[in-house]
C-alpha cells in the first residue's frame, strides 16, 4: 500500500503542485494527516495569536492518479480514518458563526479514548471521524486549502466518513488528489470555526471513472446519496446543492424534471455543511432507499 506521508502537504489545490506520489485507478493510499493547525495547537495556553498562519489546513499530497484525464471523475472510497489520541478546538471573537457573541478566546484540547471525545467533565461525544479538506486540482489557477468549490477543497461535510465515496472532479491530468483536516467529531455548521481538530491517517481507494455520470462533488454512503454545492453565501449553496440533485435525477436516473422537483420536496434533505469558510457549503440528502425503487446503481 502507498503511504504519503503527513510532512509533505500543500496549502492551495493547484495543477502546479508537484505530486508527492504516483498511484493507478483501484490503488489503495494511506494519507497521513496534519490537523488544520499543523499540530501548533498542543495545550490550552496556545492561541490563534500563536499561530504561523503559513501553515493553517495543510492537506496531505497531492496523488498524481495514473490515467485520469480532464473530465473524468475520481471515486475516492473511504476504507478506514485512524484518530492521534487528542483533539483542539478554538472559540474567537470574530471567527465563525459563534464568534459573533464570543467576548473572548478559548482553547480546549479534547482527549480522544475508548471511541469517545471527552469535552468536559459533564459531556462526552462519539467519536464521529470526518474528513474536512479533501479535494483535486482545480481547472485553472489556485484555491487555498482553506476554501471549498466545485474541486471538491474544505468542504467541512460531516458525512465524509468511513464507508462512504466521494466522486471529484477531475480537472487536471492525474487530478492531483490531497487531504488532510481530520475531525474527531464536528457538528452541522462548525458554527465555532472548528470540530474537534485532530492529525490521523486516511486510507482509501482511488478508481478513475471515464466521463462525469454524476453531478461534483458527489457523496454516496451506506444509506443517503449527496449532492454537495459550495457558494459565497448559504442561499446560493443551497440552491446549488438543490440544482444538482434535482439534475442528477433527471440526468442520471431518467425522472421528469418536476417529478424530480417534487420528490425532493418530499424526501430529500437539505443540510448545511459548513457556515464558516470563505465559501459555505450545503448538501441535499436522498434515500438511498428511494433510488433502489428506482433501480438506479452508483458507478
Amino acid at each position: 500500500m502507498l503511504t504519503i506521508k503527513r510532512d509533505t502537504v500543500v496549502y492551495a489545490m493547484s495543477a502546479d503542485n508537484a505530486p508527492a506520489a504516483h498511484a493507478g485507478s483501484g490503488d489503495t493510499i494511506l494519507f497521513e494527516t496534519m490537523d488544520c493547525f499543523s499540530g501548533q495547537i498542543a495545550s490550552e495556553a496556545d492561541s490563534l495569536g500563536t499561530l504561523d498562519w503559513d501553515r493553517i489546513n495543510p492537506a496531505t499530497g497531492p496523488v498524481y492518479i495514473d490515467g485520469a484525464e480532464a473530465g473524468d471523475t475520481l471515486k475516492v472510497e473511504i476504507l478506514r480514518i485512524d484518530l492521534a489520541p487528542q483533539a483542539a478546538l478554538i472559540e474567537s471573537p470574530g471567527s465563525g458563526v459563534t464568534g459573533l457573541w464570543a467576548q473572548e478566546e478559548h482553547t480546549k484540547i479534547l482527549p480522544v479514548e475508548g471511541g469517545m471525545v471527552t469535552f468536559n467533565d459533564r459531556v462526552k461525544l462519539p467519536v464521529r471521524a470526518m474528513i474536512g479538506v479533501i479535494g483535486t486540482a482545480p481547472a485553472e489557477g489556485a484555491i487555498s486549502t482553506g476554501t471549498p468549490d466545485l474541486h471538491g477543497g474544505n468542504m467541512d461535510c460531516r458525512r465524509i466518513g468511513e464507508g462512504t465515496a466521494l466522486y471529484l472532479p477531475v480537472n487536471v491530468p492525474g487530478a492531483l488528489l490531497a487531504m488532510g483536516d481530520l475531525h474527531a467529531v464536528m457538528g452541522d455548521g462548525e458554527v465555532c470555526v472548528c470540530g474537534a481538530e485532530i492529525a490521523g491517517e486516511v486510507t482509501v481507494r482511488v478508481t478513475v471513472i471515464k466521463g462525469t455520470p454524476l453531478p461534483l462533488p458527489f457523496l454516496v454512503t451506506a444509506d443517503a446519496a449527496m449532492a454537495i454545492y459550495s457558494a459565497p453565501g448559504l442561499d446560493a449553496a443551497a440552491e446549488g446543492a438543490t440544482q444538482r440533485m434535482r439534475a442528477f435525477l433527471t440526468d442520471a436516473a431518467g425522472m421528469a424534471p418536476h417529478e424530480a422537483g417534487m420528490l425532493l420536496s418530499l424526501a430529500a434533505d437539505l443540510r448545511i455543511c459548513q457556515a464558516v469558510d470563505p465559501n459555505k457549503t450545503c448538501r441535499m440528502e436522498l434515500p438511498l432507499s428511494v433510488l433502489a425503487q428506482m433501480g438506479y446503481c452508483f458507478p
